[in-house]
This record gives C-alpha cells, structure tokens and sequence, in this order.
C-alpha cells in the first residue's frame, strides 16, 4: 500500500516549490514584456531578445562565461577522479590525510582569500617565468577549476567508496590491465557521479562572480562580471532574456543528464 502525502506536506511542498521556482518562472515572463521596466507588465514582445542579439558586450561575456565552464568543469572532473581514487583506492599512503585536506580546502576556504591567493600567484608566475602574460581566460579557468575540483572530489570519492569491487577483481583475476579495469568498469560505474559534478561544476563556474573578479583582464568579463555591474545604470529586461535562453540550456542539459543516468540504472 502506498504511503499519501498529508494535507500538510503537500502545502509545504508547493510553498518550497513556489519560493524556490516562482521567481524563475516570473523572469522568464518578464522577459516577453514590451515595457522597459521590468515589473510592468505592458504586453508581449520579442524586442528585448532582438535587443540582446546586438549587444556585443553581453554576448562576448556570455560566450567567455561558456567556455569557461566547460573549460573548467571537464578539467575539474578530470582531476577531482585523480584525487577521489587516490584517496579511496590507494590506501593509507604517506602525506593522505593532507592531501586530502588540500583537494577539498576550497570548499570551506573564503572565495576573497581564494581569489587574493590566486591574483598574488599569477603575477609572481608572470614576473618569474613569463607566464601567464596577463590575466584572461585561462587564468579564470584555472582559479574555477581549483575551486570545482573540491565538489568533484566529494562526489566522486563517496561513489567509490561504496562501490562494490568484486566485478574490478574478477577482471583483475582474469589478466586485464589495472588501467583496462578502470576505463571499462570504474569510470561507467561511476558516472552518474562524474555527470553530477560535471553539471555541478559547471554551475559554480557560471555563477561565479569573485574568483574571476580577481583573476580576469581587459577583454576577458565574464557574465557575471558584466551583469553585476550594470546594476548601478538599473537592469534592462534584456538581462532577463538573457537568463530565459540560459535557463532553457541549462533546463535541457539536466534533463538529457536525468536521462542518462536513468538508463545507467535500469
């Protein structure tokens, strides 16, 4: 017999759900209003998205943002796998405790001193070794995936850690390679958890507005940057078409990502 849901939570839920959605639901909106004010509603229009399609500003910075996250997201997944396998995989090996405590700092470290850190360290490596020539994208990716990376560790680690091992040990009984076993049965066991902090990653480095404060240069703003600084001219509702196109890119790779993983388990 199937548990129902009282009166009660079916309130809560839908007020959970309003809270957290009704304000999405209302930029998407707003972002067909005719009217330049972005709380009068005057009619249904597409001229701010005719709008946002000549704005080179918010583009640029929106193709920098995107390259950004995928840049850094990969990167970090990569790494984070590294990480999680070496401290789940590789026993209690000398130096584990910190290096554990080193590839999950970012997640408790203040995103300034972060920043700070990272300004600080790629002008020392400019007047060292003449690299990087400059803050710009790169310099971005790399402070996001050092703050990415920590989310993909978590993840990560507590797939494996909870993994059976009896399908690694038969292929390892049977004479395949460690690093076969790993790609043919490790990684597909896994990812579900590399897809989430994948989409994880992803999302953080979007968002981000500090870390690429500290680390970006001339030509290399990123959304976020853009944005919040055009708040003090007030925000035009081509911001809010601007979110309507993320959101339904973002919607639609959840959903292939909900997907996809439905399949790994069934």
């Amino acid at each position: 017999m199937k548990n129902k849901l009282s009166l009660f939570l079916k309130i809560f839920m839908g007020c959970s759900y309003g809270f957290l959605y009704l304000p999405i639901f209302t930029l998407i909106i707003f972002s067909f209003n005719a009217s330049r004010q972005i709380t009068v509603w005057q009619g249904f229009s597409l001229q701010w998205y005719e709008t946002l399609l000549q704005d080179t500003v918010l583009i640029r910075s929106a193709w920098n943002s995107l390259q950004i996250a995928t840049c850094a997201a990969t990167l970090a997944v990569i790494l984070g796998t590294l990480a999680a396998t070496a401290l789940v995989r590789f026993g209690r090996f000398r130096g584990r405790s910190f290096f554990g405590i080193l590839a999950t700092a970012p997640l408790v470290m203040p995103e300034v001193i972060t920043g700070l850190s990272l300004l600080l360290l790629f002008v020392g490596l400019e007047q060292t070794v003449g690299w990087p020539k400059g803050r710009g994208l790169v310099t971005i990716i790399i402070a996001h995936t050092t703050l990415c990376m920590a989310y993909v560790t978590i993840l990560v680690r507590g797939r494996l850690a909870e993994m059976d091992l009896s399908l690694e040990e038969a292929a390892l009984d049977l004479g395949a390679h460690p690093l076969k076993v790993f790609t043919a049965i490790t990684l597909p066991l896994i990812s579900p958890a590399l897809i989430s902090g994948w989409l994880l990653a992803f999302a953080l480095s979007l968002d981000d507005l500090v870390l690429a404060s500290f680390v970006a240069g001339p030509g290399s703003s990123t959304l976020p940057m853009v944005i919040f600084s055009s708040i003090r001219f007030g925000i035009s509702p081509k911001i809010n078409a601007l979110a309507t196109l993320i959101i339904t890119g973002v919607g639609i790779s959840v959903l292939l990502a909900g997907w996809l993983m439905h399949r790994k388990r069934y």
